[in-house]
């Protein structure tokens, strides 16, 4: 004779399993991972370039791209970070420049001590970092505004100023200082590793560097409550501050940020080449922001991944030393980086519809 349980008994049984349900869930947990999209495509473009020349993939070859990627990544990583807090920087390419010759200057016309060089440069970031953030916050004008001004600014001290302190615009022959050896060990030093080509695969200071601040920008977002804050300052800015977010403190710190990358860059190029112009770093703001678009974050903020923009960076390195490599005409670089941009956006909103609709 059989029995039906009806009442409790029959109420605590658990519902059973939907596998298309639990299917549904992994996708959109791979879905909504910001960086995947800059994952898939870094994929697929290296592949291009390695089966169509061999001169891409070649350790002389490799070294050039990823030392391209390394500099791009560490100023992509920082945007990001200031992209998903909804805000941008614009400041942040002459920012490399104004650093650069701060230091140059310093150590070639004053006789000035590498590490006191190197410390005023990045004091100098960090007060015009803050000066940029108090800005924003305390008149309510855009980022884009407000850092547009310290574009220009910067850049007319970088080519005025350096003409009256040393009669021209740009500083070269560092090597001859003293000290200079001490910043290169930090900044510019290198590991050569013999892969059996004709030239080895070289590794400078700045992929380290990369590979350390996407690493800590990773952790800060994911795992401590400055990442929250971040998100949070993005994504709803008024909400956040009626939750006891510190608004005005997080937004500084990551113009302070940006600069400070932009200082970091500026030492690992001074460093290399031994020398900086007054127009080092102009233009490449924008390249910033493309890789970080193109890494998954949103123009309008709350969302993105410093791993993604690192992956953006990546795929600017491959793709602007693979034209050189494959004999196309380099003006087709900064076409490929419209569509890219354009591409990026439309994919981000599309992946985000899709992963919300799968939930």
């Amino acid at each position: 004779m059989s029995t039906t349980t009806t009442g409790p008994e029959a109420s605590k049984s658990p519902p059973a399993s939907d596998e298309r349900l639990a299917g549904s869930h992994r996708l959109s947990t791979i879905l909504r991972r910001p960086e995947v999209g800059a994952a898939v495509a870094a994929l697929v473009i290296f592949v291009f370039f390695a089966t169509t020349t061999s001169a891409f993939v070649k350790p002389g070859g490799a070294s050039t791209w990823i030392f391209t990627s390394s500099t791009i990544g560490i100023m992509a990583v920082a945007v990001s970070l200031l992209m998903i807090g909804g805000e941008f920087d614009l400041s942040a390419g002459a920012m490399i420049g104004t650093t650069g010759l701060t230091t140059g200057i310093l150590m070639s016309e004053y006789g000035t001590n590498v590490w006191v060089a190197i410390l005023v440069s990045l004091v100098i970031a960090v007060v015009i970092g803050a000066l940029n953030g108090i800005l924003v916050m305390r008149t309510g004008l855009p980022s884009f505004i407000v850092t547009l001004g310290s574009f220009f600014v910067l850049q007319g001290v970088n080519l005025a100023v350096t003409k009256l302190l040393i009669g021209k615009v740009s500083v070269s022959g560092l090597q001859r200082e003293d000290g200079y050896t001490q910043g290169q060990q930090v900044f510019g030093s290198f590991v050569k590793i013999n892969l059996g080509g004709d030239l080895p695969l070289t590794i400078y200071a700045a992929t380290f560097w990369w590979i350390a601040v996407t690493a800590i920008a990773t952790w800060v977002l994911l795992r401590t409550r400055a990442g929250n804050w971040i998100f949070a300052v993005g994504g709803a800015q008024n909400s956040a501050r009626q939750v006891g977010v510190p608004v005005f403190k997080t937004k500084v710190g990551l113009f302070i940020t940006t600069a400070v990358a932009g200082w970091l860059v500026g030492m690992l190029s001074l460093f290399k080449t031994t020398t900086v112009q007054s127009t080092t770093g102009v233009g490449q703001e924008f390249i910033f922001i493309i890789c970080a678009v193109v890494g998954g974050c949103l123009l309008t903020g709350g969302y993105g991944s410093a791993v993604g923009a690192a992956l953006g960076a990546l795929i600017y390195g491959m793709v602007q030393q693979g034209i050189v490599y494959e004999g196309w005409d380099n003006d087709w670089l900064y076409a490929i980086l419209g569509v890219m941009l354009l591409g990026a956006v439309l994919v981000n909103n599309w992946v985000k519809a899709r992963a919300e609709a799968v939930k």
